[in-house]
């Protein structure tokens, strides 16, 4: 944890942060939640996870940098608020959890994280700074935090046929597919002017094949370059914006089974076959009902966590600093 706090306190000292979000980042009391403290060092070593990929993305902007470190440091104590809030919850409502349950938990953890072996968990905690009884607690707090939330959020979680159809027929503009059609593609680069005119003479030898008989997607598993190859160059059903503008033309110009001219650009010669079209169109419910009830599913989700939280924010002694 120290080694998290070093690092973070040397990134918001390197990009000259403010003296009040410098201030933060001394060790002290953060919260206390009944009899729980939550330390700045819980709360840093959190956010140090994020600091480094924000320290990258956002290095020649120091001012949104020192923001982004703020809304990292706000989540990471809400989310060490949340697990000692429901933590309490457990103890509050008398919950008693035998001693060979949490046993069970810590040898499945042993043996996910560690393969059973408890050599390897040992040199592991070591390096980490954590002793097994902190491993140990560690592990019955998270057990007790996942059962808790499966009772009070998970199990309440149901998203009935008529929310579904509502809420495809409320947003028609989120499923609405252009014009489509399905495609296969022949490839071959041309980096140098030599490539360029072998790939020229090749691509006539496979386009007269193929109007000789030969299967378009055997060519393409032959001889093309593109990614697709091995798929036979089947780039499935997609819209004119997919392509590049010198192929999205002619690719949505052709007639169902028509094969393409030849066509070059500056990078690539291609051949191209369109196997099917349709118009543009809304995605029928049944295709898109699952990707629905996952949108709805993690609304309602937080519905439920925010509703849960609320709910132990009221009657539970919270305290900031």
């Amino acid at each position: 944890m120290e080694m998290f706090r070093v690092i973070l306190i040397a990134w918001v000292a390197g990009f000259g942060l403010s003296s009040a979000l410098r201030a933060e980042l001394v060790n002290g009391i953060r919260a206390v939640v009944y009899d729980a403290v939550i330390t700045q060092g819980e709360v840093d070593a959190d956010a140090a996870l994020v600091a480094g990929e924000l320290q990258r993305q956002f290095r020649r902007q120091p001012e949104m940098f020192e923001r982004k470190i703020n809304e990292a440091l706000a989540e990471s104590l809400e989310k060490a608020l949340q697990r000692q809030l429901i933590l309490r919850d457990y103890v509050a409502s008398g919950y008693q959890l035998p001693e060979s349950i949490i046993d069970e938990v810590v040898q499945e953890r042993i043996q996910s994280e560690f393969g059973g072996n408890r050599a390897k968990m040992t040199e592991t905690l070591q390096a980490r700074g954590v002793t097994y009884e902190q491993f140990k607690k560690q592990t019955r707090d998270r057990f007790i935090i996942s059962q808790l939330q499966a009772k009070n959020i998970y199990q309440e979680l149901i998203i009935s046929p008529n929310k579904l159809e509502a809420y495809y027929l409320n947003h028609p503009d989120e499923f609405k597919m252009e014009d489509e059609v399905k495609l296969r593609m022949i490839q071959l680069n041309k980096a140098t002017e030599a490539e360029a005119e072998t790939a020229r003479a090749l691509v006539g030898e496979i386009s007269t094949k193929i109007k000789q008989g030969a299967a378009f997607a055997e060519m393409a598993s032959v001889y093309s370059q593109g990614s697709k190859r091995n798929e036979g160059g089947d780039w499935g059903w997609v819209e004119r914006r997919v392509l590049r503008k010198e192929l999205a033309g002619p690719a949505f110009a052709l007639k169902p089974g028509e094969l393409s001219e030849v066509i070059e650009t500056p990078e690539a010669i291609y051949l191209m076959l369109v196997e099917e079209s349709r118009s543009a169109h809304r995605k029928p419910l049944t295709e898109v009902r699952n990707e629905i009830e996952r949108l709805l599913l993690t609304e309602e989700q937080n519905r439920l966590r925010k509703q849960y939280i609320d709910r132990l924010k009221k009657k539970t002694y919270l305290r900031y600093f």
